[in-house]
């Protein structure tokens, strides 16, 4: 539960310094133009983000040949298993 505090709290920090960040009369004319869209922009880099790792997730992904040929044993085991109950699971 204290990770949702933490994340309210940056959260609420962050909104309350854009807000503030709206609210201020003498910013120059190039940031009253993008600060309105900036929790967009953060919500979309953020995405990329996420996205950007979940595919350097795939691309490194660990192969583990020894566990498919533990995974194949098992198969088999219950293929043997259900032959003897008299359950056909061969492909057609």
């Amino acid at each position: 539960m204290k990770q949702v505090f933490k994340f309210g709290a940056v959260v609420g920090t962050l909104v309350a310094l854009w807000i503030g960040l709206l609210l201020s009369p003498d910013l120059p004319q190039s940031f009253s133009l993008i600060l309105p869209f900036l929790p967009v922009y953060a919500l979309v880099a953020l995405g990329c983000y996420g996205l950007g790792m979940v595919g350097y997730g795939l691309m490194v992904f660990p192969t583990c040949p020894h566990e498919s040929i533990l995974l194949q044993k098992d198969i088999d085991e219950a293929k043997a298993f259900l032959k003897e109950k008299g359950v056909d699971v061969a492909y057609q």
